[in-house]
This record gives C-alpha cells, structure tokens and sequence, in this order.
C-alpha cells in the first residue's frame, strides 16, 4: 500500500514549452496574444534539412555543420550556448519518442497534457521539425482538439507530410532550402525563403518576416532576413555583418 501510494506521487513528466522571445514577442505584443513555443533538438530532428543544417553535441554543445550548408541554424547555436536549453529539448524528444510507441493518439495525448493553461498561438518548432508522419499525426490531432488555438510552424519535411489531412488552424509554411523543394510548388504551400538582403527580398517580390506574422496568419509567401550566429567568412556570416552595420548606421541617423 505504502509503495503504491509513493508511485502515485510521482510527478507526471511533461514536455517542456517556452514563452515567446525576440521578434515572437513583437507579434504578441502587437496582436495581443499570448504565444508559445514548443521545440525539439535543431539537426537531430530534422530529416529534410540541407541548407540550414546544424548540430549541437548533446553532451558538449560542438556545433557540426551539414556538408551542404550554406547558413546555420539559429537554434543549433543557442542549443550550443546554452547548457539547459539543449537539456530542454532532448528531454522533450526524449518524451515525444516515447509516446509514439504507443502511438499517435497516446503522443497526442502527451502534448495535450502538457500544453500550457494559457496561450492563442503556438509556434511548434522554434528548432527541430516534424522528423516521422506519425510524429507529425499526433499535432494534427493535438489542433483538432483545441480548435480555438493556432498552432503554425516552418518545416522542411515535405515528403513526410504530404498529403495527410489537416485542420486549418495547424498552418505550415515551406521553408526553401531543404532536400524537398521540389515538392513546394507541386504542394502549392506557402513558403519562407532565407535572404541575406533587403535588396534581395525585394528582387523576389517578397515581404520580410520580422515578426512571425506572416508564417502564422498571411496567405502569401515572404523572406526571413539572414540572422543567428554564422561561420566566420561565409557568405551567410559576410551578409549578417552587412545587416548589422547598416542597422547601427539607421539607428545613428
């Protein structure tokens, strides 16, 4: 009896969620929203990666760059500058994969259990991405349930997740630049394309991204402006200093 009631004490684990940051917070803020965001380990959970692909050691946080990139990944950078946060989002993959060997509703049921009392929009992936179809079921279900919430996420997944169904308030952007951008015409998704200028957004005809509201509300496809930590002397890292001397030089004048 005594070693029943101790087990019924134990604390239920639950995936760990964050509140909105950076230009996520300019969005809240300015739609008066309360927006979260859920993430997995950047590299590790992203099958479709090319471009942006990245990794932070679990154990020592070394960034490995993929053989094809040509920016890195944001959040392989924080996952490898901060200690705790890598520790966040494996423990989250850690749960996720478990729950899926019972599968997609139990993982539903996870997420569900572990969503937060209090939020409108959640941003699923700020690292990481929908790395099986049966992973990407379970958030199909997980909007289905909370029909008054947005969920949106960028995903690079493309042939894993094509043509399963989902409710309008799951929203995907294509994000160009991974081993499936083939397939972003032929889905006919929105897409967001990674730039590393104001000019070039502007000779695609494209708006830039500077708060998320175009992935989670707009229609049309847009630009991401080039940020994060990049390689010294890459082009990616070239144009990031570019963009900063030319903000400094906008906040003098």
């Amino acid at each position: 009896m005594r070693q029943l009631e101790m087990e019924s004490k134990k604390p239920i684990m639950k995936l760990k969620f964050k509140n909105a940051n950076g230009k996520l917070k300019k969005m809240a803020k300015k739609l008066g929203l309360v927006l979260k965001t859920f993430t997995l380990p950047a590299g590790y959970t992203c099958p479709g990666a090319k471009d942006c692909l990245a990794y932070a050691d679990r154990k020592t946080g070394k960034i490995t760059d993929g053989e094809e990139t040509e920016w890195r990944c944001f959040m392989a950078s924080l996952e490898a500058t901060f200690p705790r946060r890598r520790a966040m989002v494996w423990e989250n993959l850690e749960m996720i994969r478990k729950a899926l060997k019972g599968g997609v509703e139990a993982c539903a049921d996870l997420i569900c259990e572990s969503l937060p009392k209090k939020f409108d929009v959640m941003r699923v992936h700020v690292g990481g991405d929908y790395f099986s179809r049966e992973y990407f079921m379970a958030w199909v279900e997980v909007a289905k349930r909370n029909p008054d919430k947005v969920f949106y996420s960028y995903s690079k997944s493309l042939a894993i997740i094509a043509g399963i169904p989902k409710p309008d308030n799951l929203v995907l952007t294509a994000s160009r630049g991974g081993k499936y951008d083939d397939l972003i015409d032929r889905l006919a998704w929105k897409e967001a394309r990674v730039v590393y200028s104001e000019q070039e957004a502007a000779d695609l005809g494209l708006e830039i991204d500077h708060d998320d509201e175009h992935a989670a509300f707009g229609k049309k496809d847009f630009a991401l402006l080039i940020h994060g930590t990049q390689p010294k002397g890459s082009a990616a890292g070239e144009a990031l200093k570019q963009i900063k001397k030319l903000a400094k030089a906008a906040s003098i004048a």
